[in-house]
């Protein structure tokens, strides 16, 4: 009897994208433990840029959010940041994913619905590119009730922190030399990289000092520079990056506790502590100013009406009354790539004027009074001589 040959089966592959699930109803609570593969399940109305920024940066597959990514409130700038991004946003997926679905699961999305193998779990809105353009145009709508609630919440901000901004009473002192220096202040932004690689020869003319801000600090690293300052929360910043040269600086909250302490005295590493209310960004561009810089220049921290409305209702108020204490000293990096011109180094000087002695000796060797100019210059250099001797 020949021997027949057994062929396998392949399964068939299932549409969509898969990945594991981390779940979680608060965004921040999933920012530091996703990475590269995983589909995140939060509760989200109105996604911001910097959790965008967060999960692009982790590398996830796709996110599910079980509320509203975009409200009408404002025109918020998470959505837009994911899907440029690639990664898939299934909106308005409900509260039963939380009920069926448990984190470490591995999941399918195809289109706007969740499968565990080929069970339906929940289903959701994928936004497109377009949907979300039409979606921000709508929200555009509803910025003036946001804007009389941020007026508000600055005289609230303002009576809580008046000696913070008006005095710098609480501002931590730094070892780190600024006084009349310029300062670049990096925040953790998807476009941090590619605005860094526009200010490098900026930096290489000036030697800012570096301020590193929660990812910003990464990114500097990534750069090639290490930060002179780490502000943020350790436990969103690499190992590495903390235990460069570096200062580091944890903004804590007002009763002193600072979120991400206790992983820098795992690490053996050195930190003071700013406690305030506002962002980490806000606490970075004071501690420069307190400290007498020069000029400060922002990556990634656009301080536009979209993006302070972005940051949310604890935040605005904050980072609105710090850039007006600071608004003097301030430029954001897009201003300097397009206006600075690099300065002419001595040795490119020196290299002209080298050209231009080799080219005038060179025309007078090969014209007909270089023999005049031989013998005046050997009589010139045998008075010279003479000169020498004659001091013996």
């Amino acid at each position: 009897m020949p021997h027949m040959k057994l062929l396998s089966r392949q399964p068939h592959a299932l549409p969509g994208v898969t990945g594991v699930a981390r779940v979680a109803r608060r965004s921040d609570s999933l920012i530091g433990r996703v990475g590269n593969g995983d589909i995140v399940i939060f509760d989200h109305t109105d996604i911001d840029r910097a959790t965008a920024d967060a999960l692009v940066k982790a590398g996830v597959t796709a996110v599910v959010n079980a509320a509203e990514s975009i409200s009408g409130r404002y025109p918020n700038l998470g959505p837009e940041i994911l899907v440029a991004a690639g990664i898939p946003l299934i909106d308005q997926a409900g509260d039963k994913v939380f009920i069926r679905l448990k984190d470490g699961a591995r999941i399918r999305i195809d289109g706007g619905t969740i499968y565990v193998g080929e069970e339906e779990i929940a289903s959701g809105i994928e936004l497109t590119p377009e949907s979300v353009a039409d979606l921000m145009i709508e929200a555009k709508s509803g910025m003036s009730a946001q804007l009389e609630a941020f007026a508000a919440n600055a005289i609230e901000y303002m009576k809580r922190e008046r000696t913070l901004l008006l005095d710098g009473v609480g501002i931590p002192n730094l070892a780190t030399e600024i006084s009349g220096k310029h300062v670049l202040i990096v925040a953790g932004t998807a476009d941090a990289a590619a605005e860094l690689k526009s200010l490098k020869k900026y930096i290489r003319d000036y030697r800012p000092v570096l301020f590193g801000v929660d990812g910003g600090a990464d990114a500097l690293m990534e750069a090639g520079y290490a930060p002179d300052v780490i502000v943020g929360n350790p436990d969103r910043i690499e190992d590495e990056t903390l235990r460069s040269r570096g200062e580091v600086v944890i903004p804590a909250d007002t009763d002193g506790h600072a979120p991400g302490l206790e992983r820098l005295q795992d690490l053996g590493i050195g930190a003071v502590t700013f406690p305030a209310s506002g962002t980490p960004e806000d606490l970075a561009l004071l501690l420069a100013d307190e400290h007498e810089a020069g000029l400060m220049v922002t990556v990634g921290m656009h301080a536009s009406l979209a993006e302070l409305l972005d940051r949310g209702r604890g935040s605005t108020a904050s980072s609105f009354l710090v850039r007006l204490r600071v608004a003097d000293k301030v430029v954001e990096a897009s201003a300097v790539s397009k206006l600075y011109r690099p300065k002419v180094s001595w040795w490119a000087v020196l290299f002209l004027v080298l050209a231009a002695v080799v080219a005038m000796a060179v025309a007078v060797y090969y014209s007909d009074v270089s023999g005049t100019y031989a013998d005046l210059a050997r009589a010139r250099w045998n008075e010279f001589a003479d000169w020498v001797k004659g001091l013996f």
